[in-house]
C-alpha cells in the first residue's frame, strides 16, 4: 500500500508493523511526531504491546534496555539533546547486549539552540557500541527500521536508524508501506534470551575484573565485525520479499570515475542530480553513498574507492578541532590500502543549511582540479558560488 506520509510517520508505520512489545520514548523536536503517532495508535488499541510514558530520554533508554533483557521487542526514538541525555544508558544497552531499536532524527546540538539537520548528535555516540544506519529518504527510513529489528535480535546488539531533521522527518513523500502479513512472515516473533525473570530473580552487570572487562569488550567487537555480514544478508533477504535493498554502500558510475564523491543521507539525493549534470558535461565523477557507519564497512569502501585517484567527502557534521567525521573514518579505512587515493573533506549543510546542486558541482570541480589536498576541511556555503570559498 502506498501512502503519502512524512519520514517520521514512515518510521512509526514500520514500528507498528514490527509489533513491538514495549515502546518507551520522550517527545523532542523534531522526533515528536513518531512518539505522537505511536501514542495515538496505543490509545486506539491499535499498537499492541505496552507504551511506557517516561519523564526523560534517560528513562526511556533505561526502560527499553531493561525490557529487552526480559526477552521482548523494544523501540524508542529521540533527537539531539535527548540523545545526548541518553549517552550513559547507550553504553549500558550495548554492553548488556540488548536488541533495542532506536530512530534518531538528526538535529543540531546546543549551543546555540537550533532545530535543523546536523548529524553530529548521532555521530557523537559512535563509540557506544550501537550499529548506525543512515537513511536517504522516507522509504529507506521505513525499510531500514524493519530491517533493524531483525539485525538487532540476531546480533544481540542495539541499532540506531538515522533520518535527518526536516529533510526527512517532516517532508512528505509517497512511501510503500508493506502489508502486515508480509512483515509478520519476514520478521518472525522475537526470540532473544530472557535474562530478567520475576520467577527467578537475578542480577545484571556486576563488577568484573580487568581481564573479564577486556574479554567482554573483545566479544562485543567480534559481534560488531560479524554485523557486517548480517546487515548485508538481512538487506538481501528484505529485497527478496519487498523488492528494495540498500547495501552497506551504494555506488553510481564509479567504474571509470576520475573523482568519487562520498555522501550520506539526504545530500545523496541532491548529489544524484548533480552527478547526472556533470556526466552530461563530460566530467567523469562517481557517487558513493555510505549507509552503514557502525560497524564501518572498510572492505566495501576500499572496493569502491581504492581505484579512484581522487575522493571528495561532503558531509553535514564536524568533529570540532578536526574535520568531518565521515572523512576521518574514510581516511583511516584507506590508509593501508594499495591505491591510497587523495582525499579531501568538505563541510556543507552544517546546521541544516541548504546543499543544492550548484554547491555540489562546485565541490566536484574544486576536488577534480585541486593541486594540493589539505588536511583541514573546506567549508562550503553560498559564498563559493561567488568565488569566495575559504
Amino acid at each position: 500500500m502506498k501512502k503519502f506520509i512524512t519520514g517520521n510517520h514512515a518510521v512509526a508505520e514500520a514500528v507498528r508493523l514490527c509489533r513491538p512489545d514495549v515502546v518507551a520514548a520522550y517527545p523532542i523536536t523534531p522526533q515528536t511526531p513518531i512518539y505522537e503517532q505511536l501514542a495515538d495508535w496505543d490509545s486506539a488499541g491499535e499498537l499492541g504491546g505496552t507504551m511506557v510514558k517516561v519523564e526523560s530520554e534517560h528513562s526511556a533508554m533505561a526502560t527499553c534496555l531493561s525490557a529487552s533483557l526480559t526477552g521482548v521487542r523494544t523501540f524508542t526514538a529521540t533527537s539531539s539533546q535527548g540523545l545526548a541525555l541518553m549517552h550513559e544508558m547507550l553504553h549500558f544497552a550495548a554492553g548488556s547486549r540488548t536488541a533495542v531499536v532506536m530512530a534518531v532524527v538528526n538535529r543540531s546540538l546546543a549551543a546555540p539552540w537550533a532545530f535543523w539537520s546536523d548529524q553530529t548528535d548521532s555521530l557523537s555516540q559512535r563509540d557506544t557500541g550501537w550499529l548506525q544506519l543512515y537513511c536517504e529518504d522516507n522509504q529507506e527510513a521505513l525499510d531500514t527500521t524493519i530491517q533493524a529489528f531483525k539485525i538487532a535480535e540476531e546480533l544481540m546488539l542495539p541499532v540506531m536508524v538515522m533520518l535527518e531533521a526536516n529533510f526527512i522527518s517532516h517532508f512528505m513523500e509517497p512511501t510503500e508501506v508493506p502489508e502486515p502479513d508480509q512483515v509478520d512472515e519476514w520478521l518472525l516473533p522475537v526470540n532473544i534470551p530472557r535474562r530478567f525473570d520475576l520467577s527467578n530473580p537475578g542480577f545484571m552487570n556486576g563488577v568484573v575484573s580487568a581481564k573479564q572487562y577486556r574479554d567482554f569488550r573483545r566479544l562485543a567487537s567480534d559481534a560488531m565485525e560479524h554485523a557486517l555480514t548480517v546487515v548485508e544478508r538481512v538487506d538481501k533477504e528484505y529485497e527478496s520479499t519487498f523488492g528494495r535493498s540498500y547495501g552497506l554502500v551504494e555506488t553510481v558510475d564509479c567504474a571509470d570515475a576520475e573523482l568519487v564523491l562520498v555522501t550520506t543521507a539526504t545530500i545523496t539525493s541532491t548529489a544524484r542530480v548533480a552527478l547526472a549534470s556533470l556526466r552530461s558535461k563530460g566530467i567523469k565523477v562517481g557517487l558513493c553513498k555510505l549507509r552503514l557507519f557502525r560497524p564501518f564497512p572498510v572492505k566495501a569502501l576500499r572496493d569502491v574507492l581504492d581505484n579512484a585517484p581522487r575522493v571528495a567527502v561532503i558531509e553535514r557534521n564536524i568533529s570540532i578541532g578536526r574535520e568531518g567525521i565521515f572523512c576521518s573514518e574514510i581516511k583511516s579505512a584507506l590508509i593501508n590500502s594499495p591505491g591510497r587515493p587523495k582525499i579531501q573533506g568538505y563541510l556543507a549543510g552544517i546546521g541544516g543549511t541548504d546543499v543544492n546542486t550548484q554547491l555540489i558541482e562546485w565541490v566536484v570541480q574544486d576536488a577534480i582540479t585541486r593541486e594540493v589536498f589539505v588536511d583541514q576541511p573546506i567549508w562550503v556555503d553560498d559564498a563559493v558560488l561567488e568565488g569566495e570559498a575559504q
